[in-house]
């Protein structure tokens, strides 16, 4: 079920990507210095393709949500643990301080006469 929902929640992420890129920019951005304004174009195909881009989002929102409910339920209805969370039990876990390694010894400190007469 989850894979399922998974894969229905790629499909739409492809899908209101494409839906993005056919729409045609509103605002203009840094092209509205140009002066070409399209005043007469078609309203009927960028609603459609506006709600589209609203209606995939909420069903991304809700796949999304409901593919996390469903793991976050699975692992608590199994009643004991995973077989992963139990080989990390076992594990010995490492001391945080680093008292298993050994810290070198510190350089013998020159005992002769350095300086040069």
């Amino acid at each position: 079920m989850v894979t399922f929902l998974i894969i229905l929640l790629i499909i739409i992420c492809v899908g209101i990507s494409i839906f993005v890129l056919i729409q045609n920019p509103k605002g203009g951005g840094l092209v509205s210095g140009g002066g070409s304004t399209n005043m007469f174009g078609v309203q009927r195909t960028g609603d459609v393709l506006e709600k589209g881009t609203w209606a995939m989002m909420a069903a991304i929102v809700v796949i999304s949500l409901t593919i996390t409910t469903l793991s976050m339920g699975g692992t608590q209805k199994a009643g004991g643990n995973s077989a992963i969370q139990e080989r990390l039990d076992k594990t010995p876990s490492p001391s945080p301080i680093g008292g298993a390694m050994q810290q070198p010894a510190p350089a013998p400190a020159p005992t002769g006469d350095s300086t040069k007469k």
